[in-house]
């Protein structure tokens, strides 16, 4: 997991909504939107504040949707 993801969702104080696996999963998107890895994509500023936060509520929101329809099936 990247050192990176890890300090931008504690500095926005996301760290502890995020389980390994949703880190792991935002280091992937990252890794696939810039063809770099996350640490060097987020220090070239390849990445922004906004498009990370973006990519965050993007994953929390397939977590949560993936949950719903655990319950339902």
């Amino acid at each position: 997991m990247s050192r990176m993801v890890r300090l931008l969702l504690r500095e926005m104080r996301l760290y502890d909504m995020t389980t390994h696996e949703d880190r792991l999963e935002i280091d992937r998107e990252i890794e696939r939107r810039t063809g770099l890895s996350c640490d060097e994509a987020i220090e070239m500023g390849l990445i922004s504040r906004d498009e990370f936060l973006a990519i965050v509520n993007e994953i929390l929101r397939r977590r949560k949707r993936g949950k719903e329809v655990e319950l339902y099936v």
